[in-house]
């Protein structure tokens, strides 16, 4: 868990990194990553969103990916948006992975106001 706090952020935040580590929020981070990584994320096979795009191409979509998200490499949103082009990808130039960065919450808030209506 003190990984992910520490990667998750553009700049790293010693207080994340601390809650993290500690006691309780610890265990329990760590076991839901593990059970998110034994269950290969829930996907089978891996690439199963990408092989099965075409059954959410007609949805509205919005791909917000942080420009140095080290958990989850550009790459994927890439490859993702390349296979669902009618999906608008939003790169956060100063933004990793955190929701918690100013950057990605904007673009997440401002995503979902546009299906408001």
């Amino acid at each position: 868990s003190i990984w992910e706090a520490s990667t998750s952020k553009l700049f790293q935040d010693p207080t994340l990194i601390q809650k993290f580590g500690e006691g309780e929020f610890a265990d329990a981070f760590a076991r839901i990553e593990c059970h998110y990584f034994v269950n290969q994320g829930f996907f089978e096979p891996e690439d199963q969103l990408l092989r099965n795009v075409d059954r959410i191409k007609s949805i509205p979509g919005v791909i917000v990916q942080g420009r140095y998200d080290v958990v989850c490499p550009m790459v994927s949103a890439w490859e993702l948006h390349k296979a669902w082009p009618e999906a608008e990808l939003i790169v956060v130039a100063d933004a990793g992975h955190s929701m918690a960065e100013p950057g990605i919450r904007s673009a997440l808030i401002e995503a979902t106001d546009k299906f408001l209506t």
